[in-house]
């Protein structure tokens, strides 16, 4: 039986029965519940924290697992990255510089993708979140060995070509010359046998008796061969590639024909005086991309060291040119 409860009005001076408002009644309802729900509340998140259950340990668990093996990876992978910085590093600063060839720029390459705060970046990624990086960082990394392995085919026909290179290059003297007493004008300002006034000498003169054998410094095709009112005379020129060209005056008679590959030490031509020359020379020259310039540096298969050192005093005398 619920008990009645009455209160003392003062105003009366008597008991009155305690009537409590429904609005009353009500908030206490509400308060009740909103108190029951919060402590439920707190109750589940505890024991979810403290007492997880056995398909959300195995879940928790899976998840650590697949954190720990992605930090194996991508440590793996950027250790790849270093490897192939590495080698991407000796391509540029040292296969390219040995082939004079232009290094390639790193906007070129598949660039890594930066990332940062790696480790809270995991934390808040998704097993699918995490699959996604990895093979982005793996596209990356095969984006960049494939570049790589195209760069070191080029490096290759590079090689081969080099070989070529190396056989255009003028190397030898243009007559035999084993006593070096035949240089008798050296490049650069000379006293001009004729105008006697100081021009420029482009090239080399080497005396030697009428007939002697005029020999291609290099392999390369024959532009020019024959007279020339320019004041060569009889003379040959050949074009070696790769920018680099030779020029042979004053034949007494020229062998070889415009048009025709010759190799270096093939005989094109034999020493005379024809043209502006004042006695029995070949005038040589050699001009890289146009420009004419000093012949005695490209003497280096024929000479030692000491040879090549006294042939530079010779050449470097100041006197009169023979054309």
């Amino acid at each position: 039986m619920k008990k009645i409860k009455y209160f003392y009005n003062t105003n009366t001076l008597r008991y009155e029965k305690l009537v409590t408002p429904l609005r009353v009644k009500l908030l206490r309802v509400f308060g009740f519940i909103a108190a029951t729900l919060v402590t439920a509340g707190l109750i589940i998140a505890i024991a979810y924290r403290y007492f997880p259950s056995g398909n959300e340990k195995r879940l928790r668990q899976e998840n650590d697992d697949l954190k720990d093996n992605y930090n194996v990876l991508s440590e793996q992978i950027q250790q790849l990255n270093q490897k192939l910085g590495d080698i991407e590093k000796r391509d540029n600063d040292v296969y390219r510089v040995i082939f004079e060839s232009t290094p390639i720029p790193d906007s070129a390459r598949a660039k890594a993708i930066a990332v940062d705060e790696e480790v809270k970046l995991v934390q808040r990624m998704s097993e699918d979140q995490l699959g996604k990086s990895i093979a982005i960082s793996i596209s990356n990394i095969s984006n960049r060995i494939a570049f790589q392995q195209k760069s070191f085919g080029d490096i290759g026909e590079m090689i081969k070509n080099k070989e070529k290179l190396l056989a255009a290059i003028p190397a030898i003297q243009p007559v035999s010359n084993k006593d070096l007493n035949r240089i008798a004008s050296g490049f650069g300002y000379r006293s001009d046998p004729v105008y006697k006034v100081t021009k420029f000498h482009a090239g080399l003169d080497f005396t030697a008796p009428q007939g002697t054998p005029i020999y291609a410094t290099a392999d390369g095709r024959v532009e020019q061969a024959g007279f020339s009112d320019g004041g060569y005379g009889n003379h040959v020129v050949i074009n070696h590639g790769f920018g680099y060209e030779t020029l042979y005056g004053h034949m007494v008679r020229v062998k070889a024909r415009a048009g025709q590959f010759v190799k270096r030490g093939e005989v094109i031509g034999w020493v005379g005086s024809t043209g502006k020359s004042t006695g029995p020379h070949c005038h040589y020259e050699v001009h890289k991309n146009g420009t004419p310039i000093d012949p005695v540096y490209f003497f280096y298969n024929d000479l030692s060291p000491e040879q090549y050192d006294r042939l530079l005093k010779i050449a470097s005398t100041k006197n009169q040119s023979f054309d």
